[in-house]
């Protein structure tokens, strides 16, 4: 595993040097808290979460929606 940090340094993005899968990261948007690419666990667990749409191209006007949503899950 490698990190990479860019721009604020605030947002590392961890991944597999080898293959380059992007397996977690301490988000820009929550710094407090880490995202998890799901694909990268084991079996079926994909299936025991809620994929919500989210607009990643104007992320900034909908940051609000990822907090509300993460505060759920607290």
């Amino acid at each position: 595993m490698t990190t990479y940090t860019f721009n604020t340094g605030t947002p590392q993005h961890t991944f597999c040097r080898i293959c380059g899968i992007h397996s977690f990261y301490r988000p820009r948007s929550h710094p407090e808290q880490f995202d998890v690419n799901v694909r990268c666990l084991d079996s079926d667990a994909i299936q025991h979460f809620q994929i919500l749409p989210f607009d990643g191209v104007n992320w900034e006007e909908n940051l609000h929606l990822l907090r509300d949503e993460s505060n759920l899950s607290s």
